[in-house]
């Protein structure tokens, strides 16, 4: 959602907040804005509507902005509407004129996140004598903490963390006080902030992309802490205002890694790196030519402990947890539950004994599978993070880590992230299989070695996306594309359908194929392209016979089978082939041509493929 950038250091900040904020465009926003600070003057502030470029040639790309000391955002709306006056920079005074000054203001402060106390906060304060002129949240926290700073006279730590108490909701604060130049305060509660320092520098951020160029020393907030940044060095206190320690990391990321590389989109290129992401989420897991769990945490004992699985996850995580279901109950034999995280959370659910919650996420600060973790927790469940971000929320959380190697991910639709989960997830129901008996040491070593050879496999793939790129230019103009498969295939379906809808903007729908008699064939009609899987032996005429039902009422058809199943071509208007492998793992292949579908069809619409309207990256608020 939100991203929020900060530097303090030797050098002019706002075209580093610049540079910060155009590495955040990803997340998704309607809105940007500035504050700088040139010693003890007051913060100026600049803010501008839509694009990020307007807010650079507000500012002549930062340049007219003097001074080291500044913070800067971009907004996704939620109180009030995508306007200048409701973008951040928001100050604790009353803003001099929409867009820039920042009048007779003490604090100054961006946030990310929201307060669903606001209404309560903004009347105590109205009372005494605050006057509001956005329709934010974000505007009522920065005078809340200015409230607290000159009612008790106290320090920044102190009101922040007196703000913090009365505040609820998600949020991550950066906040510059007159009184202290050269210094930013943060605090964060659910939502993502990390702080980077280098020599005489300092830096603040919602993801490491932001200041990956600058430095690698990185600090991942805590939940409930508070940091004072200085140039080169930050320190972190607890609510009751006492200095804590937090580790350092350094973020082994390849600074190339965020960039296109010659790509025309971040998408492509994430696509293209899918080989590398599997491979190397599944090195991280084999030792030895054997799967290790031991650096999950996972222990043989608890395997063989284990009554049942619920995974809580979001949007394509919860299609790999779709996936997973299938192939950790046949292999595995244990039963398994795949929830929404949104509903999971709300949910009364009994947790028997011997229950294993896997919460996967890319970011691992999604707001709605950290809930669900943490209901989790409270019923007493063991719980395992399948997340791809070291030191998030989630991975600190839960009792269990298992990582992803995928490396950033920019583009807003996952293609990387969701093969390295996919890969991982059955790297762990191969495990869950040979310790509880599931499978002979013979199949053991099959199946590692399909898995070994699904890079090259996803690499033979991409090689054929020519012949996509030409079918995405004769469905540009399809007003409804429906997908269908059974079992695996209906898992990989539901990945492609979202594909398609949330970049291209075309309605598609999923549908396990033995439903479309149940209701769905009525939306069938002359020229509405139906997309089938087709890659379970068992399965394999069920779905093509559904496909026949919608090709008798007008429907064109696609089919995507692996080689061999020739006999396709004879009953669809267009065949993709995908290599043989293992039926339990033919979704890490059969989901690259929809990624590439949904790709090129969007780049045929001339739309922003890396940034599709409407959505972010990491939705980090409920």
């Amino acid at each position: 959602m939100c991203g929020i950038v900060g530097y303090t250091g030797r050098d002019q900040a706002a075209p580093i907040l610049l540079d910060g904020l155009s590495r955040l465009e990803y997340r998704g926003y309607d809105s940007a804005g500035l504050a700088v600070r040139d010693g003890s003057a007051p913060a100026e502030v600049v803010k501008a509507t839509g694009k990020l470029f307007h807010l650079a040639d507000k500012t002549d790309q930062g340049r007219a902005l003097r001074g080291q000391c500044g913070i800067g955002h971009t907004r996704w709306a939620t109180h009030g509407d995508p306007t200048v006056i409701n973008a951040h920079p928001h100050v604790s005074g009353n803003l001099a004129a929409p867009g820039s000054g920042a009048g007779d203001s003490d604090v100054v402060g961006v946030h990310n996140g929201i307060i669903e106390n606001f209404t309560e906060l903004k009347e105590k304060l109205l009372r005494h004598g605050y006057v509001f002129y956005s329709d934010t949240d974000t505007e009522v926290v920065v005078k809340l903490v200015d409230y607290y700073y000159k009612k008790y006279r106290i320090g920044p730590v102190d009101a922040i963390t007196r703000t913090m108490v009365r505040v609820r909701g998600s949020y991550a604060l950066a906040l510059m006080f007159r009184d202290f130049p050269g210094e930013i305060f943060a605090a964060r509660k659910d939502s993502p902030l990390i702080i980077g320092t280098a020599e005489d520098a300092s830096y603040l951020a919602s993801d490491v992309p932001a200041i990956l160029k600058y430095t690698r020393s990185v600090y991942y907030i805590d939940n409930l802490q508070v940091a004072r940044v200085s140039p080169g060095q930050a320190v972190f206190f607890d609510l009751n205002g006492d200095e804590t320690a937090v580790p350092l990391t350094e973020v082994t990321w390849d600074a190339a890694a965020a960039e296109k590389d010659g790509f025309e989109h971040f998408m492509l290129k994430e696509i293209h790196e899918q080989p590398a992401a599997v491979r190397d989420t599944l090195n991280s897991l084999v030792k030895d030519g054997r799967i290790d769990l031991g650096a999950a945490g996972l222990a043989e004992d608890t395997i063989r402990s284990l009554t049942g699985i619920v995974i809580a996850a979001c949007g394509s995580a919860w299609h790999v947890g779709m996936a997973a279901q299938y192939v950790i109950e046949d292999l595995a034999g244990i039963p398994v539950r795949v929830e929404l995280a949104s509903e999971f959370r709300y949910r009364s659910m009994p947790m028997a004994a011997g229950t294993l919650v896997i919460v996967i996420s890319q970011s691992g600060e999604t707001a709605d599978s950290l809930a669900a973790l943490r209901v989790a927790k409270e019923r007493g469940a063991l719980t395992l993070a399948v997340v791809n971000v070291v030191g998030s929320t989630i991975a600190r959380e839960a009792d269990l880590v298992l990582y992803t190697l995928a490396g950033p991910e920019i583009a807003v639709a996952t293609t990387k992230a969701y093969s390295a989960q996919l890969i991982a997830m059955d790297a762990l129901a191969v495990e869950m299989a040979r310790v509880r008996g599931g499978i002979t040491g013979e199949q053991y070593d099959h199946l590692l070695a399909e898995m070994a050879a699904l890079p090259d496999k996803i690499r033979r793939v991409l090689e054929d996306k020519e012949r996509l790129q030409w079918f995405s230019s004769k469905i540009v103009n399809a007003h409804d594309i429906f997908f269908i498969g059974r079992g695996l295939d209906y898992a990989v379906s539901l990945e492609g359908s979202l594909k398609m809808k949330e970049i291209s903007y075309i309605h598609s729908e999923a549908y396990a194929a033995g439903e479309l008699k149940h209701g769905t064939i009525s939306l069938i009609e002359q020229g509405t392209l139906v997309i089938g899987v087709l890659t379970q032996g068992k399965l394999f005429e069920k779905t093509v016979s559904n496909m026949m039902e919608c090709k008798s009422r007008g429907a064109n058809l696609m089919g995507i089978t692996v080689n061999g199943n020739f006999a396709v071509e004879d009953s669809v208007n267009f065949t993709v082939y995908v290599p043989r492998t293992d039926e339990h793992f033919v979704p890490s292949l059969a989901v690259v041509p929809l990624q590439l579908l949904g790709y090129y069809t969007s780049v045929s619409r001339g739309l922003d493929v890396d940034k599709p309207r409407n959505l972010a990256k990491s939705v980090t608020v409920e």
